[in-house]
Order: C-alpha cells, then sequence, then structure tokens
C-alpha cells in the first residue's frame, strides 16, 4: 500500500469517489437487470395463465375446437391423463406433448417449466404452464407454452448496453469528481502557499481565509489564531531576551569598569593607590545582582516547562511560613511584621497543598517589593477567603500603584519608576515569578489600594488544584 500513502490526497479521494460510483453503478445495474427479467417473467406468466384459463373454460363447456384458437405465438396442447394429445393450436405438435412425461407430471402439479424451444422447432426457451380441465371421468391438461425469446433477448440487451455505458459514465464521473475534488481542495492549497510563504520569508502573516462557513473557514481561522499567538510568543521572547540583555549589560559593564580603573591604577603605582577590599566588595555587589538576575531567569525558564500545577505537592502552613519569611527581613530598612486573621475567616494555621519552596519564594519576592517602597512599616497577613481559599496579604505604606499599572508590573522585566538606581530596583523580575508560581498553584494574584500604600494579595485553593499531572 506504498503507492497509496505516496499519492495525493486528490488522487485519493477521486479513487474513492470512482471505487464508490462503481460500486453503486454495479449495483444499480444489477437491480434493473433482474427487475427487468422479473417484469418479463411476470408479463408471460399471466399472458400464460389467461389463455390455459380460457382454454380450460372451452374444455369444461365442451365446446373445444380443434385446432384451438389462440393468439400471439403461444402454443397450446390438451393432453389427457395417458399423455396423448387431444387437441393442439395451430403449428403446434398434435402427437408429441411439449413436456416429458416427469415434467408433465410437475405441470399438473402447479408448476411451471422452462424448456427448449427445440421441441416445438423454435428458437430460444419456452415458457411453460398448465391447468387441470375436463369431466371428473375425464381429466385433461391444458398447457400453454410461450416463447421466451424476446424477453431473454430483451434482458441481453440491457447487460450489453449497461457493460458498455458504465464504463464510459464512469469514466466521465470521475473525471468531474477530480475536478470538482480539486476546487474543493483549492483552499487547502491556498493554506498550503501560505504557511510556505509565511515559513519561508520568516515575516509575520496571515493565511487566506475561504468565503465559505465550511471546516476549512474554520480550519484558517484556528491557524490564524495560533500564528498570531505564535507571533506574540515570538515577540515576547525577543522582548524577553533584550531585557535580559539589556539587565546582564549594566553589572558586567560595571564591573568592567572598576577592573579597568584598579588596572590603571595598578600600573601606574604598582597598586598603591587601589583599594582592593573596597574593589572587591564593589564587584561582589555586582556579581549578586548577576546571580540574582540568573536565578530569577531560569525559574521562570522551568515554570515555563514544568506543568501545571506542579507534581509535587505537600500541605505547607503557609501561617508559619510567613512567620519565617518576616523574621528572614528583620534586618530590612523598615520592620516586616506577620499576624495572621486575613480575610473573611481566621484560623490558628492555614494550609494549603503546593511546594514550599515555591510559596517561600512568592512572599519573599513580595516582600522585598514592598521593604523597597514602604515609608515605615510592611505587614504580612495569612486567613481564610470564604473557607475554600487561602488569602495572603502583604500591606505597605508606601507611594502606591496606579491603577492603570496594575496589571503592567507582573509582566517581565517591568518597572515603574525607570529613575531610580538599579543597585537600590530589583531585575523586574520579582513580580512576575509571582505571578508564575501563583498560577502553578492555581491561584491567582491581584493588587489593591491601601490608602495609604498598597496591597497584594494571593489567594490560593486548599484543595489540590486539577491540571495534566492528574
Amino acid at each position: 500500500m506504498g503507492w497509496w500513502r505516496r499519492s495525493s490526497l486528490r488522487a485519493r479521494l477521486t479513487l474513492i469517489a470512482t471505487a464508490g460510483l462503481a460500486a453503486g453503478l454495479a449495483l444499480g445495474g444489477t437491480v434493473l437487470a433482474l427487475a427487468l427479467a422479473a417484469s418479463l417473467r411476470h408479463a408471460l406468466d399471466a399472458g400464460a395463465a389467461q389463455t390455459a384459463g380460457d382454454v380450460a373454460a372451452l374444455v369444461d363447456a365442451g365446446t373445444l375446437s380443434d385446432p384451438i384458437p389462440v393468439a400471439g405465438a403461444q402454443l397450446v396442447q390438451v393432453v389427457d391423463p395417458r399423455d396423448r394429445v387431444r387437441a393442439a393450436s395451430l403449428g403446434t405438435d398434435r402427437l408429441v406433448p411439449l413436456t416429458r412425461p416427469d415434467e408433465l407430471a410437475r405441470v399438473r402439479s402447479g408448476q411451471r417449466l422452462v424448456v427448449s424451444g427445440e421441441r416445438a422447432g423454435i428458437d430460444g426457451p419456452l415458457w411453460v404452464t398448465g391447468r387441470a380441465a375436463g369431466r371428473p371421468g375425464d381429466p385433461v391438461t391444458v398447457l400453454v407454452a410461450v416463447p421466451a425469446e424476446d424477453a431473454v433477448r430483451s434482458v441481453r440487451v440491457l447487460r450489453t448496453v449497461l457493460l458498455i455505458a458504465f464504463p464510459l459514465l464512469l469514466a466521465g464521473l470521475a473525471v468531474l469528481a477530480w475536478r470538482m475534488i480539486g476546487l474543493t481542495l483549492r483552499p487547502v492549497e491556498a493554506l498550503r502557499a501560505g504557511a510556505e510563504e509565511i515559513t519561508g520569508t520568516g515575516r509575520a502573516g496571515r493565511l487566506p481565509v475561504a468565503d465559505a462557513q465550511d471546516e476549512i473557514h474554520r480550519l484558517a481561522v484556528t491557524l490564524n489564531d495560533m500564528l498570531g499567538r505564535l507571533e506574540g510568543a515570538r515577540a515576547r521572547q525577543r522582548a524577553f531576551v533584550a531585557d535580559a540583555a539589556h539587565e546582564l549589560r549594566s553589572p558586567l559593564a560595571s564591573m568592567r569598569t572598576e577592573l579597568e580603573v584598579a588596572q590603571r591604577l595598578a600600573g601606574r603605582d604598582r597598586g598603591g593607590d587601589t583599594d582592593w577590599p573596597k574593589l572587591a566588595g564593589d564587584l561582589l555587589v555586582d556579581v549578586e545582582r548577576l546571580s540574582r538576575l540568573v536565578d530569577d531567569l531560569l525559574l521562570l525558564a522551568r515554570a515555563d516547562d514544568e506543568p501545571v500545577p506542579p507534581r509535587r505537592l505537600a500541605e505547607v502552613d503557609l501561617t508559619a511560613l510567613a512567620a519565617q519569611v518576616a523574621a528572614g527581613h528583620g534586618a530590612a530598612r523598615v520592620p516586616v511584621e506577620a499576624a495572621p486573621g486575613a480575610g473573611s475567616g481566621a484560623a490558628a494555621t492555614v494550609s494549603v497543598p503546593g511546594e514550599t519552596e515555591a510559596l517561600r519564594r512568592i512572599l519573599d519576592n513580595l516582600v522585598d517589593n514592598a521593604v523597597r517602597h514602604a515609608r515605615s512599616r510592611v505587614r504580612v497577613e495569612v486567613g481564610l477567603d470564604g473557607g475554600e481559599s487561602a488569602l495572603v496579604t502583604v500591606t505597605d505604606d508606601g507611594p502606591g500603584i496606579p491603577a492603570a499599572d496594575a496589571e503592567r508590573v507582573f509582566e517581565r522585566f517591568t518597572r515603574l519608576d525607570d529613575a531610580r538606581s538599579r543597585d537600590v530596583g530589583g531585575t523586574g523580575l520579582g513580580l512576575a515569578i509571582v505571578a508564575e508560581l501563583v498560577r502553578r498553584h492555581g491561584g491567582s494574584v491581584r493588587l489593591r489600594d491601601a490608602d495609604p500604600g498598597l496591597r497584594v494579595e494571593v489567594r490560593l485553593p486548599r484543595a489540590r488544584p486539577a491540571g495534566p499531572a492528574d
């Protein structure tokens, strides 16, 4: 079946359609021939039965003449129980019955026979019908034979016509099917050509959409939606790579500048004026910035590849985890306090299924972001939201965020304060990491105005989220 796989879809569809048409035509021709033969046989039967009835009536009335008057080419004999011919129609043997003794017994029992026409000196078969007649003491059998050559010839002619006409008709229908399938597949070819052009040029584009509201139209619309999402993903990837390169360039440029200055000083006075401990400290700050940026990029890359939700789920005590994170920021520039009771419900301990390190990273990033912008304090609260979700809020009394930027801050490498020092600010990935990790745990995150300040609300389901891992 290799030729079948190598052939085009148009050829395969045409072959299937032609095979179906051939089967249909063959079945139709067979039914037509059988129907014609049955119809002719019924006509012969009816004519012979009518003649036999008329002759039997003459015998019963005692008015039968010899020769027997009949119409058409029918052959009639009246045979007694001793197989002698008592009367016959013109052109019929008056000595030998048309049927043999065994056949005559079958005819007397009501059967219909087909015998050779040579017995009557004619071509073709004879359709023989019999009927009992006469008085009880003198029974006879009326035999009526009808030549069936015309009926046989008619069926033969029909079969010949069908055998000649059907291949020609099938060839014409195959050509028509080839053309119609080609017209039907033309939108598919247009889709292929459009896809080849898009992949060949590498530019963004859209596939042609057919006017007909059919499956191909829906396929083109779906493919265009997919191309739009792929183009958006490529644009985000290019922006991400560009932003990452820009973020990596700053600490590298700073480190290079410091090393070049130290190299010049060392070359001029053999290192006498170079403050090596200070240089090492400055370089360590830049290295830490690079390390944080690389760690954040790796975390986001792994989050994009891993299944949602994560497979390694365990019950995590959010209340205790929030207290640990707050205690870890004891040396921050503003105090960070953890308190239970956020949301509509309160509980001494709030636990959720999740990854401990991922949930810790969520709290760490939120607290780091709040500490950078808070004026005097940061508050972390853990509670229940309606009993089905855990609610974690991180509130600061800083300047807040405009409502128009409430969603944009969760995008990667987003900074709203472009004037601040990059040494003080973050990498622009902290809230993006929060949003990704919260999404992986089946939760949601949003910003609210705390008047003054900003409150970040994270809702996490208390039951394991459903997803591909299940």
